[in-house]
């Protein structure tokens, strides 16, 4: 037979390039659609001579042996991937062009074969330089390269996608879908640094930030510190919170009085992937009804709520038994978003900032706010459903919920008609900020003052971790419009407060407060100050300055002790019942869990660490 000439040879090489684009279009899908990029082809070195050996002649045709070799005129083309050793080409009479990818099954022309290059060294998105020319040199039958089973010889698999390696470095990894992963695609628990988040059901984007969650479903910044006991149990991640402050309150003037007491709260959460979202519940309880003296806490300029059927003034109220019970489901929306419920019985409606108790710039502050019934006094709600959308570093939220203040029995349930509503829209746009505004109307929320409240609220809250330690700073406003009896009133509080903690240990706070207050005179009081008017206003100012020591640091269990100053003004129409300069002090003993670890988390949920995904 003729060697064959110039045409036969161009025509076999494009037979051979159209068997290649045919392959390749049909592997294309394993690779997600990424270019292969080739290489420079190298020029083809000098064969070297063969042995000569009976079994190869044997399986030759009598055509390739009457054929006298020569190299191909020009060099055969390869696709080479990272991690594939590619032979020499054996002295064929026309060399076709192939394309080496996992699970293709191409004949070659070498006598022996080589094992098939494992797909885990695949990486098919980063060129092989182009190496220097040099001369082939004959190698062992056991290291040329064959795509065709041998006997006793398992194939290779097709590699998965764990085991192939399909992006360059800085490419964003494109999300799984699901015929390729099950519903649950990584731990419950997700770690950045510091920062400790919850995985939104299967989603590898959504992700939960622990320390942004505050009461309810307000947001205080990311990077908050916690102090909060953990444990995982199966498939449920379990914390713990408590805060124990004990100690003697005094306040000054008049009408001031020196109680000891205690303030308390109890907050277990649990947290665990159901369907194909996130279930948390949790419950807050209080002993405040069993430690606070009767009538409340005393705190002079507060008001709110009644005791023995009087409205409570000069003291602030005790929490009830039952502050929250709650659950709470969150479902990923794409790759930023998350639809969510609430229900709380009781809970806390979408209005106002996180409540005082929760806020981390008021951590080490013993006292409530006097402004508490103009921002956050709905945190304690017997009936609230909240529904609502969070996308990247926003969150719109609604509620429907029953507005009335819990009444004096501090044990029980109360039942009333969810005829209230609010709206909620929080910003965070880092970890080391958050901000909301919020709007509700509150039918009748006070039973001795019948009338409806429009409640207006908007935060600002800022947490600058630092290298021992965090500085928490809070701007806050709360305006109510209230109706009562027909009279109308419009009554403003502002806050700034900041907490400090330095060298692990040590923690400075103040807050500074303007506030309008309409309830502090009894019929008495007005009767004494000449005053006819049923609801006179007074602007109210409360500064406080103090500071705590840990002297026990444990991961169950910290200790510190602590005390403060608070000075007062007022208009000069109040110097007769509060006196002309009333100045208050606190000594206590705060109890509370040690700073919360997270290596020692990760260590305790048995899970690989994994980074946080950026939401932005």
């Amino acid at each position: 037979m003729n060697r064959p000439g110039n045409f036969q040879i161009a025509l076999r090489t494009l037979s051979a390039l159209a068997l290649m684009f045919a392959l390749t279009i049909s592997v294309m899908p394993q690779h997600e659609g990424h270019v292969m990029p080739k290489p420079a082809a190298k020029p083809k070195p000098k064969a070297a001579p063969k042995k000569k050996s009976a079994a190869p002649r044997a399986r030759r045709t009598p055509t390739r042996r009457a054929a006298k070799p020569r190299p191909s005129p020009s060099p055969s083309p390869h696709v080479m991937t990272p991690g594939m050793h590619m032979p020499a080409a054996s002295p064929t009479p026309a060399a076709s062009p192939h394309m080496h990818t996992p699970g293709m099954q191409m004949p070659d022309s070498s006598p022996a074969a080589k094992p098939q290059p494992s797909p885990a060294q695949h990486d098919l998105h980063v060129p092989t330089p182009a190496r220097s020319p040099a001369p082939a040199q004959p190698m062992p039958p056991t290291q040329h390269e064959t795509h065709a089973p041998q006997p006793g010889t398992t194939p290779s698999p097709s590699p998965s996608p764990h085991q192939m390696d399909t992006h360059t470095p800085g490419e964003t990894a494109e999300p799984h879908s699901a015929s390729e992963h099950a519903m649950d695609m990584g731990p419950l628990v997700v770690m950045s640094g510091d920062d400790l988040g919850v995985r939104v059901g299967g989603s590898e984007t959504n992700i939960m930030p622990m320390g942004q969650r505050g009461s309810g479903t307000s947001w205080q910044p990311a990077s908050t510190q916690m102090n909060m006991l953990h444990k995982a149990s199966g498939d449920w991640l379990l914390m713990f919170h408590y805060n124990a402050l004990l100690g003697v309150n005094a306040q000054g003037g008049p009408r001031g009085v020196t109680k000891f007491e205690s303030a308390n709260w109890f907050m277990p959460m649990a947290f665990r992937k159901v369907g194909p979202g996130t279930l948390e519940l949790r419950g807050m309880f209080s002993f405040e009804p069993f430690t606070f003296p009767p009538g409340g806490s005393p705190l002079l300029f507060q008001t709110g709520e009644t005791y023995k059927g009087r409205p409570i003034i000069d003291a602030q109220h005790p929490h009830d038994l039952f502050m929250e019970l709650s659950a709470s489901y969150t479902v990923p929306i794409g790759e930023r978003a998350t639809w969510f419920t609430y229900f709380g019985y009781p809970g806390e409606p979408a209005l106002g900032p996180t409540a005082f108790i929760h806020r981390t710039s008021a951590s080490e502050n013993p006292s409530a706010v006097l402004s508490h019934h103009l921002m956050d006094s709905s945190h304690i709600t017997f009936g609230v459903f909240t529904t609502g959308f969070t996308y990247r570093w926003l969150k719109l939220e609604g509620s429907v919920f029953n507005g009335r203040e819990p009444d004096e029995d501090r044990y029980n349930f109360d039942a009333h008609p969810w005829t209230s509503r609010s709206a909620r829209l929080s910003f965070a746009p880092n970890r080391n900020w958050s901000m909301q505004i919020s709007h509700g109307f509150l039918r009748d929320p006070e039973p001795q003052e019948p009338g409806d409240v429009r409640r207006t609220t908007a935060s600002i809250s800022y947490n600058k971790p630092l290298r021992r330690g965090s500085w928490a700073t809070s701007l806050l406003w709360g305006r109510n419009h209230e109706n009562h009896g027909g009279e109308t009133f419009n009554l403003n509080g502002y806050v700034a407060e900041s907490t400090v903690n330095f060298l692990d240990k040590n923690y400075l706070y103040t807050r500074l407060e303007l506030v309008d207050k309409n309830a502090l005179l009894r019929n008495e009081d007005r009767l004494l100050l000449g005053i006819t008017d049923h609801h006179p206003s007074f602007r109210i100012g409360a500064y406080t300055f103090g500071g705590a020591r840990d002297i026990l640091t444990k991961e169950k269990i910290s200790m510190a002790i602590g005390t403060d100053l608070t000075f007062y003004s007022q208009p000069a129409t109040l110097d007769a019942i509060y006196g002309s300069n009333p100045v208050s002090w606190r000594v206590f003993l705060r109890f509370r869990p040690g700073k919360m670890n997270m290596s020692s988390m990760h260590e305790n949920m048995n899970k690989p660490a994994e980074k946080m995904p950026s939401r932005h």
